[in-house]
C-alpha cells in the first residue's frame, strides 16, 4: 500500500485491534472496539447507553462546480470458533465447539476477528446535493468452515468464522454559505441494524467498528478545519462534527483529500517512516513495543500467535528484525517547521530565531561550566524519573538556553556506567536540570 492516505485510514482502521501482549488473556484485550464505532439506533437509544447510532462529518470546500467521493470504511466482528471433529457423532453434529484445539504443533483459539467493509459514493457534484443523497450499507450474515488437517492430511477439527448482517444508510448533503462557490458538505453514517435486547458485546456484531470516511473533491478544495483563513474561521467554527474530526490529507499542501477520524489527527499525519509495520497502537512509540514484543517467554509468544493472524504476523516480523532496524527505531530527528502567517519558511533564515547559550553559569556563587560536577536536587513537582536522581553526582555536558531565554544544564549520572555514550542522546544517558536543581560540588575536586 503506496497511498499515504490510506496508510493512515489502514492504522487508524485498526487502532486497538489487539494490544501487547497480544494475547487472548491479556486483561487489556477483554474489552475491544473502542474506537468509532456506529451502533443499532435502537441499542443506543436504550436507557443507561452513550454509544452513537450517527457519525456525522461536516466541513468546507472551495469551488465552482466541485464534485466529491466519499469512501466511508469500517470493521465488520467476525466470530471465530474452533471445533473437534468427532467421529462417534452423527454428520450433522460432526463438529463439537471447543475453547481450543491442538492440531500437530499448532495451538486454535476461539477468538473475535474482523472483515473489512466498504461502501463508495463517487460523482457528487455539490451543486446537486442540497437535496440529500443516499447510500444503503447493507451486508448479509455469513458463515465459512475451514478445515483442520492434521500432519497425515487427515481432518480432526475446523475454524468456523460466522458474523451478522449490517445495515445502515451514508447520506450525503451540501448547502452553498456566505458566498459563491463555497459549500458546508455533510456526510452522515447511521445504523439501522434491528436490535432485539441483546447485551454490548453481543450487539458489537450488528455495530460499524472502528469507521471513518475519506473525502476527495475534484474541481475543487477543502478548508483545514484546524488552521482555516481567517475569514472562515467563524464557518469553521460552525462545522458540526460527531464522534469523529475531519483534517486534510495527503502530501503536504494539497487540499483535495480530508480524513475523517474517530482518532484525533492534526493536518497531514504520516506514518513514520523507520517504523517496520503496524502494532495496532499508532500513538506508541515502535522501539518500546518491539523490545516488548520480544521479552516475551515462549510459551506467551505461542498464545499471541493462537490468538489471532495479525498478532502471528507482529511476532514473525519483530523477530526478523536485524540489529540495524533496531537501532533505526531509536529515534528521529523530524525536519523544524516555522510558520509566518500560514507560510513555512526556513528558520534558520528567521532574524533572532537561534538562541546562543552562555559559556557558564553562577550557582550558589560559584561558575558552573562544562565538565563541571554537581549533585542534583530536583524540586519538588518533578517526574518520578527526575526524582530518582535526586542526590546523586553528574557532570555539566554543556549549557543550553531554550527560546523562552530559560537556561538549562545538560547533565549525565557520573555513575552512568553508558556515559561514554553520552554524546548520542537518544539513548537516554542525558538530563536536563534548571540552574537552581543542582549544587556545584567544585570545592570536592
Amino acid at each position: 500500500m503506496t497511498d499515504p492516505v490510506e496508510k493512515i485510514a489502514a492504522a487508524v482502521l485498526y487502532e486497538g485491534y489487539v494490544l501487547w501482549p497480544y494475547r487472548r488473556s491479556a486483561q487489556k484485550n477483554q474489552k475491544r472496539w473502542t474506537f468509532g464505532g456506529v451502533y443499532p439506533r435502537a441499542f443506543s437509544e436504550s436507557a443507561g447507553t452513550n454509544d452513537p447510532w450517527l457519525m456525522q462529518t461536516q466541513c468546507l470546500v472551495v469551488g465552482e462546480k466541485p464534485a466529491v467521493e466519499v469512501k466511508v470504511r469500517f470493521l465488520h466482528v467476525v466470530q471465530r470458533k474452533v471445533a473437534a471433529l468427532r467421529e462417534e457423532l452423527t454428520e450433522a453434529e460432526r463438529l463439537e465447539f471447543v475453547d481450543e484445539l491442538r492440531v500437530g504443533g499448532e495451538r486454535y483459539l476461539a477468538w473475535e476477528e474482523t472483515a473489512e467493509r466498504e461502501i463508495v459514493v463517487s460523482g457528487l457534484g455539490l451543486a446537486d446535493l442540497e437535496t440529500p443523497t443516499r447510500a444503503a450499507i447493507s451486508i448479509p450474515a455469513g458463515v465459512e468452515e475451514d478445515p483442520l488437517a492434521d500432519e497425515g492430511g487427515e481432518v480432526v477439527g475446523a475454524l468456523v468464522r460466522s458474523w451478522h448482517s449490517l445495515e445502515g444508510v451514508v447520506e450525503v448533503e451540501a448547502e452553498p454559505v456566505c458566498c459563491e462557490g463555497l459549500f458546508r458538505l455533510t456526510v452522515k453514517i447511521t445504523n439501522t441494524a434491528p436490535w432485539d435486547g441483546q447485551d454490548r458485546d453481543e450487539t458489537l456484531r450488528q455495530t460499524f467498528v472502528s469507521t471513518h470516511t475519506i473525502l476527495r473533491v475534484e474541481d475543487g478544495e477543502f478548508v483545514s478545519l484546524m488552521d482555516p483563513p481567517e475569514e472562515m474561521k467563524r464557518l469553521a467554527e460552525e462545522c458540526e462534527n460527531k464522534k469523529t474530526w475531519p483534517v486534510l490529507a495527503g502530501k503536504e499542501g494539497d487540499k483535495h483529500t480530508v480524513l475523517s477520524s474517530p482518532i484525533i489527527l492534526y493536518d497531514y499525519p504520516k506514518i513514520a517512516p523507520e517504523s517496520p509495520g503496524d502494532l495496532f497502537d499508532g500513538g506508541e512509540i515502535d522501539q518500546l513495543l518491539t523490545l516488548s514484543i520480544l521479552s516475551l517467554t515462549d510459551e506467551e509468544k505461542e498464545e499471541a500467535r493462537a490468538t489471532d493472524p495479525r498478532a502471528r504476523e507482529i511476532l514473525d516480523r519483530s523477530e526478523s528484525l536485524s540489529e540495524e532496524d533496531l537501532m533505526n527505531l531509536h529515534g528521529a530527528m523530524r525536519d523544524f517547521q516555522t510558520l509566518r502567517g500560514g507560510e513555512q519558511i526556513d528558520p534558520f533564515e528567521v532574524e533572532g530565531l537561534e538562541k546562543s547559550a552562555p559559556i557558564s553559569v553562577t550557582v550558589g556563587g560559584v561558575e558552573v561550566r562544562s565538565g563541571s560536577r554537581v549533585r542534583l536536587c530536583p524540586r519538588a513537582g518533578r517526574d518520578i524519573f527526575d526524582i530518582a536522581l535526586s542526590g546523586m553526582v553528574a557532570i555539566v555536558e554543556r549549557i543550553e538556553q531554550d527560546y523562552e531565554d530559560r537556561i538549562l544544564l545538560s547533565v549525565s549520572v557520573e555513575d552512568d556506567p553508558g556515559r561514554e555514550m553520552v554524546d548520542m542522546p537518544v539513548l537516554g544517558h542525558r538530563f536536563f536540570f534548571s540552574p537552581e536543581e543542582v549544587e556545584p560540588l567544585e570545592s570536592e575536586t
